[in-house]
């Protein structure tokens, strides 16, 4: 992908169609994504703001979201996690409120900043099964574009623990939370189709 600016992520975004104030909070959205990601790559050496933008990709148009706030948690959504010391700077621009939906969304042992524990795999399946569906459907969508950027990994264990854990987790999540919105309806059958096409793979 070439470099990425800020007129790039408003038009990811969709933003130009938004409202004025909405507009107004996207061009400060979008301005923080890129000083939090900036620097910060993926395992596979990428720029690690391609991935929240694939995420608000697929979240407008294959789920149809459309929703402002639900799109700017989504480019967000990893902040907390590449850069757990930008909080404050997110509360001065965004608010509490909004930062505190993505804190929800975030990995404890990510927030405090040490290493993984033995039992944080399960509380962080906790975290992710109580969050509200704008949140939830953000969290499923974010799993769907690793899923698909798996070929791209290097990492042969993570692959393994991505597809175990989609089997094990993701999808009886998704499967319980269908019936809450028509948006987490369409992440389910996206994730089920990712599961089934992985699955022909490994028959193959």
């Amino acid at each position: 992908m070439d470099h990425i600016d800020l007129d790039h992520v408003l038009t990811v975004l969709g933003a130009a169609a938004w409202g004025t104030d909405e507009q107004s909070r996207a061009r400060v959205s979008s301005a923080l994504a890129l000083t939090v990601y900036d620097g910060h790559t993926r395992d596979q050496g990428t720029p690690y703001l391609e991935h929240p933008l694939a995420v608000v990709m697929i979240l407008r148009t294959e789920i149809r979201v459309s929703h402002p706030e639900t799109l700017r948690l989504a480019l967000l959504h990893d902040a907390l996690e590449v850069a757990p010391s930008s909080e404050s700077l997110l509360v001065q621009h965004l608010g509490a409120p909004f930062t505190g939906r993505l804190r929800a969304m975030t990995a404890d042992h990510r927030l405090e900043q040490r290493p993984k524990a033995a039992d944080d795999e399960t509380r962080w399946r906790f975290k992710q099964a109580a969050l509200p569906p704008e949140e939830l459907v953000v969290r499923l969508t974010d799993r769907l574009h690793n899923l698909r950027d798996l070929a791209a990994s290097p990492s042969l264990h993570r692959r393994g623990r991505f597809l175990r854990s989609l089997k094990d987790f993701y999808l009886p999540l998704a499967g319980a939370a269908r019936g809450l919105s028509p948006h987490l309806a369409a992440v389910h059958a996206l994730l089920h189709a990712e599961y089934v096409r992985h699955q022909q793979e490994v028959r193959q």
